[in-house]
């Protein structure tokens, strides 16, 4: 049986989470299925019926174990990545080719301690980390870079707007 090629494959909708404590940083969490040092930000997908900010909001809370957060700002489009040819069959079921994803800046309101991605019924994460926005792309899945510099310029105007 042939496996259909990446590009006759649709785009998972989803959402991600730039997340931004008082200090001005952003959360990035480590992933729990990747062979390298990869780090992130909260994402994921949109359910059937839901909003993309409700999806953003839900997504952070079974993420992190905290929806301690309100939205700030959404990017001003949808952002596509490709995942890699190694990948494509593998995840998600090999019903897609990447993710369609709608961004949100968050205000975390919370403290430090009720973040605990390792508690959360299905953890993705086994660390996370508060880093300097500049940090973000260095650690990232290299398919996932480009998302995360355009990401990061579009929300910088955020990093000190007012819980």
């Amino acid at each position: 049986m042939d496996l259909p090629q990446a590009s006759e494959l649709p785009y998972r909708l989803g959402v991600g989470i730039f997340l931004i404590n008082a200090a001005g940083k952003v959360l990035v969490a480590r992933r729990i299925d990747e062979d390298a040092d990869a780090w992130q930000m909260p994402q994921g997908g949109i359910d059937k019926g839901e909003s993309p900010a409700a999806a953003a909001l839900r997504e952070l809370e079974e993420e992190i174990g905290s929806g301690n957060a309100r939205i700030i700002g959404e990017s001003s489009g949808w952002m596509n990545y490709d995942l890699p040819d190694h990948l494509i069959g593998k995840v998600w079921k090999g019903r897609y080719r990447g993710q369609k994803q709608k961004w949100f800046a968050l205000r975390f309101l919370g403290s430090d301690d009720e973040i605990d991605p390792t508690r959360v019924a299905h953890p993705e994460f086994d660390d996370w980390k508060w880093v300097d926005v500049t940090e973000l792309s260095q650690n990232v899945v290299a398919f996932k870079r480009e998302i995360y510099e355009a990401i990061v310029k579009e929300f910088m105007p955020l990093l000190d707007a007012p819980a």
